[in-house]
């Protein structure tokens, strides 16, 4: 091994080191007071719930673990957006499970609460996943009310997916764990089953404190909407409880008995680990994100027996596209490749960079995998689209836009991993978050933005400086140097895989060795959906 890899080594690894301690940090929700304060009430933390209700733990996702991070310090704070959702297993079936963290500020729903919400619902409909919800929130968050009530993606979407999912004829099953109030009321009860813890758990569209100031009514919150009332008056609840575990084990029942489903086919054979060993995936992905490197070799790192069949490969090198196997799934992989490369004309291309030539051999391979349909992986380490005269008459835009095309088409399920930069329009056509990948992960050597920190800071620094001189102000050598420092840690900041995991522009920031199980387990999310609609590129100019 050369001293670079082990530099490289080095670095990762720190990387790593801070993901798993901001994971064991937002993992405490509201805190070790208020997760004993949950225990004392004889509840489970959300955490706990989820759990005890998957097979095993081992084979689960989390999405959204760092959404809130940061945000709402005025209130202070949402850690995870007040929500646990992941996606494994009960008894053998795949689902997606959704639970409310009463340890932060009671479940109530922040803006961003809602928005996790509708990402797990989009997971179940998109992939046709029974969906279990485990209630145990305060409802809306009333400081932020007008930024999570009434618009088209807030809470009441939710409400409008639970039906649209019952008429689809996916699953949902819901239990009442703790508070139930107002709107959200409507969860539980659009489900297809609902259960209720006695004693701990409650439903009403108003609690006793409303009814008195409304109607004059004075009553408990037990006797308004607790689970005695649901089971054996209102008939609201379908299965009373005595505690959380017979609650969840209930749901073990209930999932134990659905039948199958309709397969979308696609191939599997038995899987098998890369020749190549995965951990050197730290030493070969450079610590500076200009530094070339050869995607190649991290790709024989993740795929089954290290096996990659290309496709063109002496053709567009500056995108590598090709076959292979993850965990026994047959997939097609679109690449960035990172090497300076020689075309055949002799011509030097950057790496990183999608040029025409690139642009259109992706094209021609993602029609062949909807074709074959074949499932897409997309490895993500672009600054963008070639520019200048030359790209330019070349028409870049008109290849550029062929891409984009075949990306938005794409019948296939998409999966998206960023490994390094994601660029602008890069980011658009190697099918970042707006282009519906069933899951879109980063690395933690990630960054997200318009363009990058040092390109981002010049081009600011350049529009402050004129505003500064309109007003007659002298810019020193040590001015300018200040300006660009100031701008260039708050773009570096805002670039960060952890600034856009915490608004669910990804679903996850993940060690690379986990990169294998994602994908697999979002294939076989996506099995359980057939393709209804064929693939059409629409109008293209050639």
């Amino acid at each position: 091994m050369d001293i670079n890899f082990n530099k490289n080594e080095d670095h990762n690894k720190l990387l790593l080191s801070e993901l798993k301690r901001r994971l064991a940090k937002v993992k405490l929700g509201g805190g070790k007071s208020r997760i004993e304060k949950q225990h004392a009430q004889g509840k489970m933390t959300a955490h706990e719930r989820v759990d005890y209700l998957l097979d095993d733990a081992s084979k689960t996702i989390e999405i959204g673990a760092f959404v809130g991070d940061g945000m709402y310090k005025e209130h202070g704070g949402c850690p995870s957006g007040g929500v646990i959702v992941k996606i494994g297993y009960i008894k053998g079936k795949q689902c997606i499970v959704v639970a409310n963290d009463a340890t932060v500020k009671a479940g109530a729903w922040f803006p961003i609460t809602a928005k996790k919400n509708l990402r797990a619902q989009e997971i179940a409909i998109e992939n046709k996943l029974p969906i279990i919800y485990l209630v145990d929130s305060a409802g809306v968050y009333l400081p932020l009310q007008d930024e999570i009530f009434p618009d088209k993606e807030h809470f009441g979407r939710i409400f409008r997916n639970n039906a649209k999912m019952s008429s689809m004829g996916i699953t949902q099953i819901s239990a009442v764990m703790g508070s139930c109030v107002a709107g959200g009321a409507y969860l539980p009860i659009m489900s297809d089953e609902a259960l209720i813890v006695d004693k701990t758990a409650s439903i009403f569209l108003a609690g006793s404190y409303l009814v008195k100031a409304a109607i004059g009514e004075s009553i408990d919150n037990e006797t308004l909407g607790g689970a005695t009332t649901h089971c054996e008056i209102s008939g609201v609840t379908d299965y009373k409880s005595k505690d959380d575990a017979h609650a969840l084990d209930t749901i073990k029942n209930i999932m134990s008995k659905i039948g199958g489903f309709e397969k979308a086919g696609y191939n599997r054979i038995t899987p098998k680990k890369p020749k190549k060993d995965p951990k050197d995936i730290y030493g070969i992905l450079p610590k500076s994100r200009s530094d070339q490197y050869d995607m190649i070799e991290i790709i024989k790192r993740l795929v089954d027996d290290s096996e990659f069949e290309q496709y063109k490969e002496g053709y567009g090198k500056t995108i590598l596209t090709g076959y292979a196997r993850i965990d026994g799934w047959a997939v097609g992989i679109v690449a960035n490749h990172r090497k300076v490369v020689k075309t055949t004309k002799g011509e030097m291309q950057f790496g990183g960079v999608i040029y025409s030539d690139s642009a259109d051999k992706a094209t021609r391979f993602i029609a062949n995998c909807n074709q074959k349909k074949i499932p897409l992986v997309f490895l993500q380490d672009v600054t963008g689209f070639m520019v200048g005269s030359k790209s330019e008459h070349g028409g870049i835009i008109k290849d550029g836009a062929k891409m984009v095309n075949a990306v938005s088409n794409s019948v296939v399920p998409k999966f998206t991993i960023i490994i390094g930069n994601s660029y602008g329009a890069g980011n658009y056509a190697m099918c970042g978050k707006a282009y519906d990948p069933r899951l879109i992960v980063a690395w933690p050597s990630a960054e997200l933005a318009v363009m990058s920190g040092n390109s981002a800071a010049k081009v600011l620094l350049q529009i402050e400086k004129a505003s500064l001189k309109k007003k007659g102000e002298e810019i020193t050598p040590e001015k300018e140097a200040e300006l660009y420092d100031k701008i260039k840690n708050r773009y570096d900041n805002q670039v960060s895989p952890y600034y856009a995991a915490s608004r669910l522009w990804t679903d996850a920031i993940i060690d690379p060795l986990d990169t294998r199980k994602w994908i697999s387990m979002g294939i076989d999310a996506a099995n359980h959906a057939p393709i209804e609609t064929p693939f059409n590129l629409g109008v293209i100019q050639v």
